[in-house]
This record gives structure tokens, C-alpha cells and sequence, in this order.
């Protein structure tokens, strides 16, 4: 070897370890918080995992799911301590957070948080929202559709559908008013049923609610409640009737007894703001709005049960969906209600309690 060629090599050998570390440097750090409910509840978080692992691969960031046995009691503690280790980015899933990242975030200029499913308005926070009452709209209206008609399966006369939330908050009355206005669109007599299993890893209790249901003549019940939710899909399947899955594409725990899933698509989310903050894009002090028009939410495929659903079904939710894009059909985001607004829909939480509502908005 000559020594020119060896002074080339020696010289390359350098380049490629100066390169090395400048890329660990700059290699992006993000957490990712988990809610309550957990990793493993085949719903919210597990789909925000999935869009972290898959920006990992993507974009060769470092991620770190966080968990906690109370994530609520502990919010405050977990924000700081993800500070305080370095992460460029830090994503919360807890709703809860919002009054902990408020005091948190001021104290870490430098490091950017993104909280979901609430807007919190601070120069390093990037709020991730999405449009869940539109996608809840086009289940409630499946629903109604099918629920008394004889040639489905699964189905009984009574037009009866039921709707279960994890623990009564904003975030998680959106699904369930969004669902009351799709069903009352196609059905103004429809009874819609409401409760709330108080938590979110308790599928016991999730199955108890929906079997109370079922006997008060509910054919089809929405569960947006993690990981109680999957007691509610179990006892649809125990006891012949719908469910209707959340967040993730649920249709395959219990196929065919899963009328559709109701897809929130924090996968897709999670991806997104990763992406943005590796290309230097993502900014504080901003909203990430994701909606129908962006497959933020929507309907799943339906798999096992598009072959039962009649054409002009499928076809009317298309419609449905392509007239909320367009700006044609409204549906009510009760987020943006004042607490008098949404207590006269609550206290009256039915088709005619809507058309009430609906006055005294147009007044």
C-alpha cells in the first residue's frame, strides 16, 4: 500500500467517526407518555406506540415510552422528570396533563411537549387535536341504520343503540355527541343510551354496562372507554349483539361482532409530529388539527361485516362523509360549547334535546 493511499485511508477513517458522532448528536429524543389504561389495551395507546416505533424506524429517532401506575396522581412528577432527561420532544397522552404541562412546560423552554386531545396554549407546547365528533357522527349513523332492520344480523326491532364513555370528560363526550347526532340524522326517534364505566382498564365493568344495555334492547354499543372497552366487545359477542370499536381498528376481537371501529388515528399523529420535528418543521405554540380530510378519523374497513351491511347504507355514510368535508353537513363539536350549552343538551340527552340545542345556537 503506498503511503498516499494509506494517508487516504487514515483520513477517510476520520471522516466516517466525525461523521458518527455528529449524527448521535443530532439524533432527535422523544418520550411518549402513556394514559391511563396502559400499554396493551389494544386501543389509544397502543396505536400512539405504533406510531412512535414506526418514526423510530422512519426517521432513526430515540424513543422511550413512559409509564406510570397513575398517571393522573403522578402527571406533574413524569413531565418534569422527561424534562429533566433531555428529550427533545415530549408527547403526553393523558387528557388529565393539561393542568400539569401548563405549570411544567415555562420551566423547560428548551425542550417541546405536545399534548393530546386538548389545546394548551404555551410558546413550547404543540397541541394535537382531532375531529373525533365527525368520525363518531358517521358511526352513530351506522348504527341507526342497521339496529332495527331484520335482514342484519345480530339486530332486534327496537331502535335502541347504546354509547360508553370511560370517565365523563370533554374529550371523551365529543365521541359520544358526535354518535347521538349521526344516529338522530338517520332516526329521530332512535333511543340513544349513555353511561360511563368510571375508568379505563376495567373490562368487567365495561361488559357489565354493555350487557345492561343489551337488555334494555340496545343491538349496537359504542365503547370509548380503553381498555374497559374490551369487556364491552366480549359481551357482544357473548350475548349476540353489535360493538362498536375506538382509536384502533377493533373489528378483529371479535369479528363479526364488531360493527365497525370508530378509527382515532393518534399512529398517525405521533408519526406526524415526529416527522415534523426531525425536518426542523415542528413549532410551539401550534395546533395539528387532524380530521376526516386527513384519515385523522373515519371508519374502519369493516372486514367482517361489510358483507352484511346493505349497499345503500355503506353508500349514505360515504355520502355523509364527503358532505362534512365539503362543509355541507355540520356537526357540533360540544368541546366548543359553553358549560350552560352543554348541560341543556346533558339534561335533556336525546334527539329532541339536539333540535333544542340546535335553536338556541341558530338564536
Amino acid at each position: 500500500m503506498s503511503k498516499r493511499t494509506a494517508f487516504l485511508l487514515v483520513l477517510l477513517v476520520i471522516a466516517l467517526s466525525v461523521t458518527a458522532v455528529v449524527h448521535a448528536q443530532d439524533q432527535k429524543r422523544v418520550a411518549l407518555i402513556i394514559a391511563q389504561g396502559g400499554l396493551g389495551d389494544r386501543s389509544y395507546n397502543d396505536a400512539a406506540f405504533a406510531g412512535l416505533t414506526l418514526a423510530a424506524q422512519d426517521y432513526g429517532v430515540e424513543v422511550v415510552p413512559i409509564e406510570s401506575a397513575d398517571p393522573v396522581g403522578e402527571g406533574e412528577q413524569i413531565l418534569r422528570n422527561a424534562a429533566e432527561a433531555g428529550f427533545d420532544l415530549v408527547i403526553t397522552l393523558e387528557f388529565s396533563h393539561f393542568d400539569p404541562l401548563a405549570r411544567v412546560a415555562p420551566d423547560y423552554p428548551d425542550t417541546l411537549f405536545s399534548i393530546v386531545n386538548i389545546v394548551v396554549d404555551q410558546p413550547n407546547i404543540v397541541s394535537i387535536m382531532f375531529d373525533e365528533h365527525t368520525g363518531s357522527y358517521l358511526a352513530g349513523a351506522l348504527a341507526a341504520m342497521v339496529t332495527s332492520d331484520a335482514a342484519v344480523p345480530h339486530t332486534n326491532q327496537a331502535a335502541v343503540i347504546g354509547a360508553i364513555g370511560g370517565v365523563q370528560s370533554t374529550g371523551i363526550d365529543v365521541f359520544l355527541d358526535g354518535y347521538l347526532q349521526g344516529a338522530c340524522a338517520v332516526n329521530p326517534d332512535i333511543q340513544v343510551l349513555f353511561a360511563y364505566s368510571s375508568g379505563f382498564g376495567d373490562p368487567a365493568k365495561g361488559r357489565e354496562i354493555a350487557l345492561a344495555m343489551h337488555e334494555q334492547g340496545a343491538d349496537v354499543v359504542f365503547q370509548v372507554a380503553g381498555g374497559t372497552g374490551a369487556g364491552v366487545i366480549v359481551a357482544a359477542k357473548d350475548e349476540d349483539f353489535y360493538a362498536i370499536g375506538v382509536d384502533s381498528d377493533q373489528d378483529y376481537l371479535a369479528p363479526g361482532f364488531v360493527l365497525t371501529s370508530m378509527l382515532k388515528r393518534v399512529d398517525v399523529a405521533v408519526y406526524d409530529v415526529i416527522g415534523k420535528l426531525v425536518a426542523g418543521e415542528l413549532a410551539g405554540g401550534t395546533v395539528e388539527q387532524y380530521g376526516l380530510d386527513k384519515d385523522g378519523v373515519g371508519l374502519s374497513d369493516m372486514t367482517y361485516t361489510r358483507h352484511v351491511i346493505p349497499r345503500e347504507y355503506m353508500d349514505r355514510v360515504k355520502e355523509m362523509r364527503e358532505q362534512i368535508i365539503a362543509g355541507d353537513l355540520a356537526v357540533i363539536d360540544t368541546r366548543t360549547l359553553t358549560e350552560e350549552q352543554r348541560q341543556m343538551l346533558y339534561d335533556n340527552r336525546t334527539c329532541a334535546g339536539l333540535v333544542e340545542l340546535q335553536k338556541s345556537l341558530d338564536e
